[in-house]
């Protein structure tokens, strides 16, 4: 039962086509920003992980919010910003796979026949 679960839950996060779009930009953004914090040395160096930051929102915003609770050495943190991001990345992505599905769900209603 749990097995089924989780396939449905990774079908909805990565098995159509929106989610897998969604999560290449996330991909192709995520390398942009290692490039550009690996090689390129600029004064607004600390604004390249924002378009990031706007992909994975608005549940990213939420975690760090709710991080803010436990001090700004948390949030602040490696530790605790990666993780939230892919969380946030993954949460966002079965929403999509969820919203691409809903419309397929409600034309497979029942109908009864009128006589």
């Amino acid at each position: 039962m749990i097995s089924g679960r989780l396939a449905t839950l990774a079908r909805l996060t990565f098995g159509n086509r929106a989610s897998q779009v969604y999560l290449g930009l996330v991909l192709m953004t995520a390398a942009l920003l290692a490039y550009d914090l690996a090689l390129a040395h600029h004064a607004d160096a600390t604004l390249s992980g924002m378009p990031l930051l706007l992909l994975a929102a608005p549940t990213v915003f939420g975690f760090l919010a709710a991080g803010g609770m436990f001090g700004d050495a948390v949030t602040e943190s490696a530790a605790f910003l990666y993780p939230v991001l892919v969380l946030s990345v993954l949460i966002q992505s079965a929403a999509l796979g969820a919203l691409v599905r809903l419309p397929r769900r409600s034309g497979r209603t029942t109908r009864t026949e009128t006589a």
